[in-house]
């Protein structure tokens, strides 16, 4: 196959490709006509989050047959249009479950312990030890939107910290071997329930503003929300108006609406910490996700 690499993957992945014969061109920072004009001849595309796949793009490239999607989210392929085109899509959603669960409770222990303000005091000179009295998460409940592969690690990593768990996912409707001992429950229940709320659901039509005024409206006001998904799927002037507010005791946040997000007002308030979009960015899930989504190809050319 001719195969078009759009975004940067690890370079072992690239060299299995060539090395079973394929011919490769790795091209980054590619979008509309100039990903076109590179898709010409090509049947397979692979891609990150960065390159936009797009009813035009998929119209303009008749060659095309699989792309590619080195990573879990496909909100940046037009879905219907591939559909329309005959262009298989494929991802790679197991990954980076650990990379984001792990994540999850970085920011929730830096926010709790207000670890960033204090590593930042001490390297003025200054030792504010009373000043940061923290909070435990050991007793406290979880709820979990979304009980996926990413859910599910979270879950695992809920209990090791002594928490209570609770789930809800409309696509799963009974708890998965083995987890048993996390509650299912609706999310009109989970809301009012939970001391921290963190979403692990892809962005399209049925999430996008899940969780909006009326949401965090019946929340817990000393709750925590924490979204390491997709901007989208939280209505981020309805959040900064909940913090703002006390209505919401804080939020941890590794996406945004639109990214980078520039000057955005969540990022001036002190119960906020937020991150560029980490949750896949370790060394181990991008291996993964690139041997994934080579192993996806190898397969597709063999047919």
């Amino acid at each position: 196959m001719r195969i078009l690499i759009a975004d940067a993957i690890d370079e072992a992945a690239v060299a299995r490709l060539r090395a079973a014969g394929h011919e490769v061109e790795l091209r980054t920072g590619l979008q509309g006509a100039g990903l076109v004009q590179a898709l010409q001849g090509a049947e397979a595309l692979l891609v990150r989050g960065a390159t936009r796949v797009t009813g035009e793009v998929l119209r303009g490239a008749p060659t095309l047959r699989l792309v590619v999607r080195v990573g879990s989210g496909l909100d940046n392929i037009d879905l219907g249009a591939a559909h329309a085109a005959g262009v298989r899509v494929a991802n790679t959603p197991a990954a980076n479950a650990v990379s984001v669960a792990e994540l999850v409770f970085g920011l929730l222990l830096a926010l709790e312990r207000q670890l960033c303000a204090a590593a930042a005091d001490l390297r003025r000179g200054a030792w504010e030890k009373g000043r940061y009295a923290g909070r435990e998460l050991a007793g406290k409940r979880i709820g979990i939107v979304g009980f996926g592969r990413i859910g599910r690690a979270v879950a695992v990593r809920a209990r090791a910290f002594g928490m209570t768990v609770a789930w809800s996912d409309p696509l799963v409707l009974q708890s998965p071997s083995g987890f048993e001992w996390a509650r299912r429950v609706a999310l009109e229940e989970l809301l009012p329930a939970s001391d921290y709320l963190t979403l692990h659901v892809p962005l399209g039509d049925s999430t996008r503003g899940l969780i909006g005024a009326a949401e965090l409206g019946v929340m817990k006001p000393e709750a925590v929300l924490v979204n390491c998904a997709r901007g989208g799927v939280v209505e981020e002037d309805a959040l900064l108006a909940a913090l703002r507010e006390g209505r919401l005791r804080g939020a941890a946040l590794d996406v945004f609406e639109s990214e980078p997000p520039g000057q955005h007002p969540l990022l001036e308030l002190s119960n906020v910490i937020a991150t560029p979009h980490l949750g896949a960015s370790t060394r181990e899930a991008q291996a993964r996700a690139a041997l994934e989504a080579i192993e996806i190809l190898l397969e597709a050319s063999k047919r």
